[in-house]
This record gives C-alpha cells, structure tokens and sequence, in this order.
C-alpha cells in the first residue's frame, strides 16, 4: 500500500480473504480516530461493526504501538539472523 487512498480496496481484499481462506467473518473492526476507516458503507455491507478508540487516551493506542513494536523486531531478528542485507 502506498496510498491512505488505496485503504478501502486493501481492507476489502483483506475481508474477502479471511472469509475465504478460513471461513470465518470478521465481526468488528477497531481503528483510531483517522479517516482512512471511515468506509461504513463497506462495514455494513459485510455486516462488520467499527469500533473507535476514545479520543486523548493513550492507553489505548499503547497496545497497538507495543504490538507493532514487537513485530518490528522479530522482523529484524530474523533478517539479521538470515544473513540478508
């Protein structure tokens, strides 16, 4: 993705794949406050309910980020641990 514009036909693809690849369908979906999830047309139409975070509570967002932060670095770990450059 190189776009916040290419969101809604990523998060799409995404929906569709989960739902075909394990027959499962996504029940909620959370976000920040941004609008590049701001698609309810597309939630209703799979039947998804979107959630928000609450404004000024960083609590929140710090799960996300630790998260992230974690995946960061067993991404790193791994390339550095694989010889790659």
């Amino acid at each position: 993705m190189r776009n916040k514009s290419e969101t809604k036909s990523v998060l799409s693809n995404f929906i569709n794949l989960i739902h075909n690849q394990f027959g499962i369908k996504i029940k909620i979906i959370r976000s920040g406050n941004g609008n590049e999830f701001a698609y309810h047309d597309l939630y209703n139409s799979f039947g998804i309910i979107h959630q928000t975070s609450c404004i000024e509570t960083p609590q929140q967002n710090s799960i996300g980020e630790r998260k992230h932060q974690h995946i960061l670095n067993v991404t790193r770990s791994l390339i550095f641990q694989s010889k790659i450059p």
